[in-house]
């Protein structure tokens, strides 16, 4: 995360998989492991996969997942946790935990998911633990579009070129507001906040060379300052 947000180069991270799968979770013969270990390095373990997909919703920058394939287990959590999900049309989504005799809740999906697709959908997919293809994700919320067969990798350069054709500062506090506002307490609490947010982006370059930009009919050249 770290990383990631101390790059100026660098405006959009885009996620996808080396292989056939987006990310498969858990390896099964590791988890056959489990059981005998102590719980102390368990919860280690468990909290240290739970840091890594925390990282991506603490980012300042936009994360894209490009999933192609299966995002089972920790793999569908680590989709979730990204700012856009983008499929191809083999992507399937399912949380595997509760298949192999855990809960249906890890590393995250429980917080995520029901904020993604509702509460009841929610329900029935961790408890079920069935798979949930690309058609039926793009209907309930779950991804944003499904790429045409081969595609799935431009789009989601292409998705992060919008992105970036704003301002560094204006992304960051979007990104920061919305994560924000979808738990604030009421209305106006989650207007204070955007209120704030306008008051800083007022205040910076971007925003004038936006303007200076508009009336010399040209694109803006953003600083991120």
């Amino acid at each position: 995360q770290r990383e990631v947000d101390s790059d100026p180069g660098l405006r959009v991270l885009v996620l996808t998989g080396a292989g056939r799968a987006f990310c498969a979770g858990l390896d099964l013969d590791l988890a056959a492991t489990l059981p005998g270990m102590n719980p102390s390095d368990l919860l280690t373990g468990q909290e240290s996969w739970a840091r890594a997909i925390a990282g991506f919703r603490h980012m300042d920058k936009p994360v894209i997942a490009a999933v192609n394939g299966a995002a089972a287990g920790a793999g569908m959590a680590l989709a979730l946790a990204a700012d856009i999900r983008i499929a191809s049309p083999d992507a399937r989504f399912n949380a595997a935990f509760i298949r192999i005799g855990l809960t249906g809740g890890d590393v995250g999906t429980s917080w995520l998911l029901p904020r993604i697709v509702g509460f009841g959908r929610a329900m029935e997919i961790l408890m079920t633990g069935r798979f949930v293809d690309a058609e039926e994700a793009l209907r309930i919320g779950m991804v944003t579009e499904i790429a045409k067969e081969g595609s799935l990798l431009d789009r989601a350069i292409e998705t992060a070129g919008l992105i970036c054709r704003n301002s560094p500062f204006g992304v960051r506090m979007t990104k920061q507001v919305l994560q924000m506002n979808v738990d604030a307490p009421s209305l106006d609490a989650a207007i204070a906040l955007e209120n704030r947010n306008q008051v800083l982006a007022f205040q910076t370059d971007d925003m004038r060379e936006a303007f200076d930009a508009f009336r010399e009919k040209r694109d803006p050249r953003f600083s991120g300052r």
